[in-house]
Parts: structure tokens; sequence; C-alpha cells
């Protein structure tokens, strides 16, 4: 006898911002909305979580008094329909620090590390969405083969809403955009 998996009826049908900002926390973990529909992520491995700490930490201690740098929540691109992305590190100002949802305007920075699963996502979709939004600065962590992380870094250049690109860091990043930041990446 072989059991069936019935889905959820949230994973058949667009949901609108409204059905989404009255779940819980719990329900909104692990979860990106896209164009309306449930994105299910998978779990993040160790070395994925210990980086985004890593870069948050960095980011948060460079930003000033101004900026914070967190992660795991959610920034709101549109409302219609509905799009939530939940990068792996956002810097945003400091003064939304309670305003939900966070919303493209209140971000300066995102970073997303591409993991087994993510590669086109995070290489081509968010890159787009998050220029579209007008996200002024979109960095991409590669975690390569030799164990050094790749750090490509892009400036959205806000005539065409597209990104251009940036430096790329190994090892050590020494970025002077969106301000002064060293990031040690071979602690890891």
């Amino acid at each position: 006898m072989s059991a069936e998996m019935i889905a959820p009826a949230w994973m058949h049908e667009q949901i609108s911002a409204e059905e989404y900002d009255s779940w819980s926390e719990e329900q909104c973990a692990g979860v990106e909305i896209v164009d309306g529909m449930v994105v299910v992520s998978p779990s993040a491995t160790k070395r994925h979580n210990r980086l985004a700490r890593i870069v948050a930490n960095a980011l948060d201690a460079a930003a000033g008094p101004d900026w914070n740098a967190d992660t795991d929540f959610d920034v709101r691109l549109q409302d219609v329909p509905l799009t939530n992305r939940r990068p792996d590190v956002v810097v945003y100002r400091a003064d939304t620090i309670d305003v939900t949802p966070t919303r493209p305007e209140h971000v300066l920075l995102v970073v997303e590390i591409v993991s087994p699963g993510s590669e086109t996502t995070d290489r081509i979709v968010k890159v787009e969405q998050y220029a579209r939004a007008g996200i002024a600065f979109y960095w991409r962590i590669e975690q390569a083969a030799t164990g050094v992380p790749l750090v490509y870094t892009h400036v959205l250049d806000p005539a065409t809403r597209a990104y251009r690109d940036g430096d790329v860091f190994t090892n050590v990043v020494r970025a002077s955009a969106p301000f002064a930041v060293e990031i040690n990446l071979g602690q890891i």
C-alpha cells in the first residue's frame, strides 16, 4: 500500500499580501513568494549560514549608525502579484527596523549565497527582480570548488534599472561601495 501526499491548497493557488501577512513567523520561515506562489527553500548548510553571519556582522560593523545588516527576513519586492524574497543578508535603513514589510526603498544592499539548487535563481532571476525593485547594490557569493568563496559585486544603473558588474573578490573583500568594508572570508 502506498501513501499519497496531498499538497496543501496554498501550494496550488496564488496568495495575496494580506493572506501572507496573516501567517505566523513559523509559516513564513523557509519560503519565498514569487508571483503569488509559495516557493519552499531547502535548509541552508552550516557553511552557508556561517558565511551569511560573517558577511552580515562585517557589513553591520562598517555601515555606521544609519544602516543595519541582518539575515533571514523578507523583503517585499511587490504587492500584486505578491513577491517576497528572503536574501541571505540585507543592509537596510536603521530607522525602518520596526517597519513591516521591509520594502526596496528601505534596502541598500542584498547578498545572496549561491547553493546547489539555487544557481539560476541567484545568478539570474533575483538579479533582475532586485534591479527592477531599485535596490542599489547586489552581491552574489559563490562557494567555489577551492573552498574559498568568490564575491561578485553589482551596482544598479538607475537609468536602465539593471546592474553593472563591479569588483570580484576572493578570500578578502575590500569594497568601497556602498561603504568601506573589509571582510575576511578565509575564516570559514
